[in-house]
């Protein structure tokens, strides 16, 4: 089981989570590339500090939107989601390339990570940019999504991903961050709905009702309070029931969908 947190992203004079801890800790980290956060340093550091670790660095792209962290909709025409995402690509590739490492895998961030799982033009159009600038890189997102299996289709690894501090609703997806108890907090209820995750492959829904869920990855929120704690614990009970953590880029299951 792959290990993964949104880092890098801070922004200017705004810092967010504590990148440091979580990379001695996490074995994947997905970078925001400067759209949704992040900067130029942010990069650079974030990537270094990845590469110091042996962490895997991943693409955490999104739409165009600092003011909002990324978390609207922005109804961007096809063609220039796809420039948009290779721009961040191209970016985060080259402070990777400065700090002796690579792009492994690419993630959407908030709510393109959201749009992507009905929004077939969206889709299409962020697997186009991956296509077109690296096909040998995976793609991390939530299990049954259209772009994962577009993706697939265009002969792209796919990783399928589950969060460990987020709760769900009994149809598997995310409870809205806005409605209480969407966010999980305690490292020791976290932990153990991981293990079960990962040996058992189902979690409880908000409703009580069991929810299968197929993953590769596990991610924590840089962002979550008390994040570098949830992940130590999560590492530590996973280690502990027997389940080998490695990165995303590790021949864990690669499964090839059907639309």
């Amino acid at each position: 089981m792959d290990l993964n947190a949104d880092l890098g992203e801070g922004f200017g004079q705004w810092t967010l989570g504590d990148d440091k801890a979580l990379l001695n800790i996490v074995t994947s980290a997905n970078i925001a590339c400067g759209y949704h956060a992040g900067d130029a340093d942010t990069m650079r550091e974030t990537c270094a500090l990845a590469a110091s670790a042996g962490v895997a660095v991943g693409a955490h792209v999104g739409y165009r939107d600092l003011a909002g962290f990324g978390r609207r909709f922005i109804d961007v025409a096809p063609d220039t989601l796809t420039n948009e995402v290779l721009a961040q690509l191209g970016a985060l590739a080259t402070f990777a390339r400065a700090a002796g490492t690579r792009v492994s895998y690419v993630k959407p961030h908030g709510a393109l990570y959201n749009t992507l799982v009905r929004h077939e033009a969206q889709a299409d159009a962020v697997v186009d940019a991956v296509r077109l600038f690296d096909p040998t890189l995976a793609v991390l997102g939530p299990p049954g999504a259209v772009w994962l299996k577009r993706a697939s289709v265009a002969g792209l690894r796919v990783w399928h991903e589950a969060f460990a501090d987020r709760a769900y609703t009994a149809a598997g997806t995310l409870v809205p961050r806005g409605e209480p108890g969407a966010v999980l907090r305690d490292p020791a209820e976290i932990a153990a709905r991981c293990v079960q995750l990962a040996t058992e492959g189902w979690v409880r829904s908000v409703s009580g009702r069991p929810v299968r869920i197929q993953a590769d990855s596990l991610c924590v929120h840089g962002d979550t309070p008390g994040a570098v704690e949830i992940a130590r614990v999560v590492r530590a009970a996973l280690e502990a029931a027997g389940v080998a953590v490695g990165r995303v880029e590790s021949p864990l299951r690669h499964t090839r969908q059907a639309v």
